[in-house]
């Protein structure tokens, strides 16, 4: 059964075609990877699948009675009520039933008449049999579930949603979406605000979901779990492979190899055909054939090929020495009003080492790496800095510290005033502001580009300890690959908190677990811790 059909479809966007004449079927029992270069259309094309937004040309049908539910990026809508509230009340018709018992009982407090009283008692019967029918597909238990396996703790659930930070907001937002147990569930990069716990829970309740799912997302292995599918969002249109992530780019490697060679076979056979038209036309034996070999050059077809996507391009250059103790860490405590994080924590981080710093939501990482970078102190103990270290420190913070007035040149060429603008401008290419690009505003930005401006930062002048926070939140999955490519032969000592899983598999030689006041320490990767 056939849940969307896409017809025809064209979109454009500030003059750039992003879809042209596309089509494409959602079926049941699909669970989609959608992947594609940042601004390839991804999440254009959930938003038209929604109705949030109309194509120019063409058509999207939804089955009759399907029910779509789409996670976004970002909060689009104030939420109201506590976080428990918010989540029951996202099943479609609860509120309005809810309202219309409030109104019965208002009603029949305020009725002297017996009959009144009598017709309203059992309008209010008739309206409690209604919700508890409604709880009975929906229980309040299952909700309470999806948001403890989100991290919400059971004194969170009377707190206002509204007083929520962002990522915990989008949690309330995800648990409504898992709640509501739509025919097709669009997930646009849910993981962004999640801890790896969360992502786990998130992982074994999908692989157990009935509906359909359309998956954005920049974890490799997480979209590897969870897909059957792929639609690629290219250049020269969409192309669907059956299978999951890694199975679509050893088809598309072998597609590609296989259409390269029958577009060499294409040429061959052209130069061929030219040769004898060029030797033979006015010769009158041979002008038959000459003649027939002008048609075969005519009708002779032109190969499909695939288009390059442009991709970040770069690597980091050796780093200089450091000594072999990179940072000590030596009995820190840190208390945020009435939470403590950690108490007494002493470790050392070795030359060399790549350390994964992995934990609940809340539970301190972000604060250790801002105690290792110096920008906030410990409560007591110290943390030094070992002989010849350098350090660069990346953070999702520092998006927002750019400075929204100057170009991306501008904001690059800062950090190294001594560099010359063709240098700069190099680095930048590498991070795909290339040409009139670099004259960009950053206030004109989207969250992926001051990301790869806050990177390009980060490498125009790379030191031999490298801080970084979730430095893939807002990169696509290409992207985000080749730069944990380069981090893999990065020579220097990094210290990371991610939740893309994949990220810290391939990079981690130790994990920080950070729990109840301690910091744990394992040798090895995630898959191996």
């Amino acid at each position: 059964m056939s849940l969307v059909t896409i017809s025809k479809l064209s979109v454009t966007f500030l003059g750039t075609n992003l879809f042209h004449d596309i089509g494409l079927q959602v079926e049941q029992a699909d669970r989609i990877g959608l992947v594609g270069p940042n601004g390839s259309g991804k999440t254009t094309l959930l938003r038209l699948i929604t109705g949030e937004i109309s194509p120019e040309a063409g058509e999207i049908k939804t089955g009759r009675g399907i029910r779509i539910g789409y996670l976004p990026q970002d909060v689009r809508a104030a939420l109201s009520g506590n976080v428990l509230q918010s989540v029951l009340d996202s099943i479609p018709g609860r509120v309005e039933l809810r309202n219309r018992i409030t109104q019965a009982e208002e009603s029949l407090k305020d009725t002297q008449n017996q009959s009144d009283r009598a017709r309203l008692a059992e309008r209010l019967a008739e309206l409690h049999q209604e919700i508890s029918h409604l709880e009975m597909h929906f229980p309040p238990h299952e909700a309470e579930r999806i948001l403890a396996g989100l991290g919400f703790a059971p004194d969170d659930f009377p707190r206002p949603a509204s007083s929520l930070s962002e990522g915990w907001k989008m949690r309330v937002l995800l648990g409504s979406l898992l709640y509501q147990e739509p025919d097709l569930l669009l997930l646009d990069e849910p993981t962004n605000h999640l801890d790896i716990p969360s992502v786990h829970w998130l992982e074994q309740f999908l692989q157990t979901y009935n509906g359909a799912i359309i998956l954005v997302s920049h974890d490799r292995d997480f979209l590897n779990r969870q897909i059957n599918r792929v639609i690629s969002l290219e250049l020269e249109g969409i192309r669907s492979y059956r299978g999951n992530y890694d199975f679509y780019l050893k088809a598309r490697d072998e597609e590609k190899l296989a259409l390269e060679a029958k577009a060499r076979n294409r040429e061959q056979r052209a130069k061929e055909a030219q040769r004898f038209i060029e030797r033979f036309r006015y010769k009158a034996s041979k002008a038959r054939q000459a003649q027939s070999k002008i048609k075969l050059l005519k009708k002779m077809e032109l190969v499909e090929s695939f288009r390059p996507q442009k991709t970040i391009h770069f690597s980091f250059p050796p780093a200089p020495r450091s000594g072999r103790e990179v940072v000590a860490i030596k009995e820190i405590s840190k208390t945020f009003g009435q939470k403590t994080l950690y108490k007494d924590i002493t470790r050392t981080v070795l030359r060399g080492e790549r350390i994964a710093v992995i934990g609940p939501n809340g539970s301190g990482k972000t604060t250790l790496l801002r105690m290792v970078a110096g920008e906030i102190k410990p409560d007591s103990g110290d943390i030094t800095l070992g002989r010849q270290v350098t350090m660069s420190y990346f953070a999702q913070h520092h998006l927002e510290m750019l400075d929204p007035r100057k170009t991306i040149i501008e904001e690059v060429s800062q950090i190294v005033p001594y560099e010359t603008i063709g240098s700069v401008r190099s680095v930048c290419g590498a991070f795909l502001f290339s040409g009139d690009d670099v004259n960009k505003s950053i206030g004109m930005l989207s969250g992926g580009e001051k990301a790869r401006v806050a990177l390009a930062k980060l490498l125009v002048r790379p030191e031999n300890l490298m801080v970084m926070d979730e430095p893939t939140n807002h990169l696509d999955l290409i992207s985000s690959e080749i730069l944990t490519d380069a981090l893999v032969d990065y020579t220097g000592t990094l210290i990371f908190v991610s939740h893309n899983q994949a990220f810290v598999n391939r990079l981690a030689t130790k994990i920080w677990d950070i729990r109840e006041e301690m910091v744990e320490e394992y040798p090895g990767s995630l898959d191996e811790y």
